[in-house]
């Protein structure tokens, strides 16, 4: 290796170390508690995508209104009502699925995997927008304060800041919400001002405002009937849907709270809900007592900002810093994308519907892959649209609300098949049919509504990954029965002879087997070896790694419990070994990345057994097509690649699988 190499390498690696941030030491017993969430973080981490569609929810449902204004006061009330129903369903959810209960969850167990992949692509997609509409959002109030000749810049700024986010995740959602933390705050404070202000101030306009009411509706129901004032109603109530869109996202992130998760799940929905329920009624409310009317150039709420604020001693720049935080929380709003969809994706990798390495871990122990991915589909989205959030406000809504729906309809058929088991059964169902009834009014209302403005595209974006993930899914089964085939022939290998009860020694030619539990295609792997080079190896040293994926990193239970589950497979190989009179051993190493520890472990091992060759096995199919190497990882060939240019001999032995 040349000195200059070494050095790049090393230059590489601190520029990766200093932008990503250190690796994580999995052996660190305080490593979860430092990692988690407490609630107030874990609000601003994840209740600021539900906070800040008070951004745009409410505006669009007055609007809605039209001329019948004057409904927006029952509507303040029944959007706040909506949102603790739904942030209470939720609940009962994260006390029923403790270690997450995202939408993809809760459809799976509940309804079947086919509602979960339905409840999974539809969430996926969403948090695509998310990111991508609260980014472009962001520059859109950014840019409102620069000039117009600079509007050019705004996509490839928004393009920046999708890159920040993506590098802040990659290093930690702690590290990232930290950072992101003074923006939600500021947010915070100066809506509850904003607000608060314009209540009291003019609380001389609630007798007029209640009177309008009463004459509106009185006038309006003569007009146009009982009917057409519920059905005008419904539409508003309706298109204000964003602004419940977020509440899922503490459901489904509960993995990254600290325990004990229920009640600090609890705790945080509890938190997002009350803070959604004041800032969007209020904002509602707020538009009534001020008479807000539409500007050109201005949303409604910069528009309620300039007339609260307009007479105070420095109040433009108060309004200005009001509707700058609104833009700016925008940005945060983006990280539910980046904490959730990965997450998701990750499941969905651990049940085979995308390809398994999104449920790998990085260094970090963040979920690397779906962070970079759901970072360039927003990227991609982000220029295909040019950043108009009037094209993508109109894709938005829709794909919540599909999981929404499924994940209440799943959790009433939970309650009504346990009804002989819980006493209060009836008040559970109760809340989840409600909520149920809301989601899909919502739903199919705005699909309704959207549909030719680009709701299609949202659903056809959707029907594309299901069908994708169908595809995934067919071929891992195939994969499997052909992996199930090795395992009925050769788990119980039957052997002759006498079993081999010596130490394994030091200084006799020694194969090292990597192995990934106990199964027809390890044993496979020893057999060809002894086939393909009899009387040649004395020993065999078994050497595996604890993968801790997304599955198995909830906690140190779980670590423990992979480990204690990897040793027991090594085992078996070991006494197989011995029964087929060889000297073996086993050696083990808890990792993220399965190359690096791998390659680390047999390093290590070449240097205590000199004799020593490598050996893996890696499927191979009769017709290779370019999918494979994306659903197959090429573990086998980079484990080669590191280790031979270390200078220990590698031989990867094909297993023959049919597909």
């Amino acid at each position: 290796m040349h000195p200059h190499q070494t050095d790049n390498g090393g230059l590489l690696q601190r520029g990766r170390r200093l932008l990503f941030g250190a690796p994580k030491q999995l052996q660190d017993p305080h490593l979860f508690h430092r990692m988690a969430l407490i609630p107030i973080l874990a609000w601003v981490g994840l209740g600021a995508d539900g906070l800040s569609s008070s951004a745009y929810g409410p505006e669009e449902a007055f609007r809605a209104l039209g001329g019948h204004a004057y409904l927006a006061l029952l509507l303040a009330a029944v959007m706040a009502l909506t949102v603790f129903i739904i942030s209470y369903a939720y609940s009962r959810i994260i006390e029923h699925f403790p270690h997450g209960g995202g939408g993809y969850i809760v459809a799976t167990h509940l309804l079947g995997e086919g509602a979960g992949v339905v409840s999974g692509s539809a969430l996926l997609v969403d948090y695509v927008m998310t990111i991508t509409i609260s980014i472009a959002s962001c520059c859109d109030a950014i840019f409102s304060f620069l000039p117009v000749a600079w509007l050019h810049y705004k996509v490839p700024v928004a393009g920046v800041l999708t890159v920040l986010l993506i590098i802040l995740n990659i290093r930690g959602v702690k590290e990232s919400v930290t950072v992101l933390a003074p923006i939600f705050m500021t947010f915070v404070a100066t809506h509850i001002l904003m607000l608060i202000y314009g209540v009291f101030s003019h609380s001389d306009r609630f007798a007029p405002v209640v009177r309008d009411f009463g004459a509106g509706l009185h006038r309006d129901v003569s007009s146009i009937g009982l009917l057409g004032m519920f059905l005008l109603f419904l539409r508003a109530y309706s298109l204000g849907g964003g602004t419940y869109t977020g509440i899922e996202a503490v459901s489904n992130g509960l993995q990254i709270m600290r325990e004990p998760r229920v009640q600090t799940g609890k705790r945080t929905m509890l938190y997002m809900a009350t803070s959604l329920a004041f800032t969007a009624s209020l904002i509602l409310l707020c538009y009534l007592l001020v008479a807000v009317t539409p500007v050109e150039g201005k949303t409604l709420n910069a528009v309620l900002a300039d007339a609260l604020f307009s007479h105070w001693p420095l109040g433009r720049a108060l309004a200005f810093v009001t509707i700058f935080s609104e833009g700016a929380l925008l940005l945060v709003a983006a990280q539910a994308g980046f904490v959730d969809g990965p997450r998701v994706m990750a499941n969905m990798a651990i049940d085979s519907w995308f390809p398994h390495r999104f449920a790998a871990l990085s260094e970090r122990l963040t979920m690397r892959n779906g962070i970079v991915l759901m970072g360039i589909a927003a990227l991609a989205l982000l220029f295909y649209t040019g950043g108009s959030v009037s094209a993508l406000v109109v894709m938005y809504s829709i794909n919540v609300f599909i999981t929404f729906s499924l994940s209440q309809l799943g959790m009433s058929r939970f309650f009504i098949q346990r009804r002989r088991e819980d006493p209060q059964w009836r008040r559970h169902l109760a809340v989840h049919l409600v909520g149920l009834l809301l989601c899909v009014t919502i739903l199919v209302i705005t699909t309704f509504e959207k549909f030719a403005e680009g709701g299609w595209m949202t659903l056809l974006i959707t029907a594309v990954v299901i069908a994708l993930c169908y595809l995934i899914k067919n071929h891992y089964r195939r994969v499997r029965r052909g992996i199930a085939q090795l395992d009925e022939t050769l788990l119980d290998f039957p052997t002759a002879g006498p079993v081999n009860h010596a130490p394994v020694n030091r200084q006799e030619p020694t194969a090292i087997q990597l192995v990934s539990g106990y199964s027809g295609f390890g044993v496979h792997t020893l057999l060809s070896i002894l086939t393909t080079f009899p009387h040649t190896y004395k020993n065999i040293i078994f050497t595996s790694v604890a993968v801790m994926d997304s599955g198995s990193f909830k906690g140190a239970e779980e670590v423990a419990a992979l480990e204690r589950a990897v040793i027991a497979d090594l085992e078996k190989f070991v006494d197989l070994a011995r029964r087929l009179g060889l000297a073996a051993d086993y050696r083990m190493a808890v990792g993220t990345d399965v190359v690096e520890t791998a390659s680390g472990l047999c390093q290590q091992l070449a240097e205590v057994f000199p004799r020593t060759t490598v050996f893996t096995g890696q499927l191979t199919f009769r017709l290779e097509k370019f999918y494979h190497k994306m659903l197959h990882n090429e573990t086998a060939f980079a484990i080669q690649r590191r280790l031979q240019w270390s200078g220990v001999t590698t031989v990867i032995l094909p297993i023959r699988v049919k597909t």
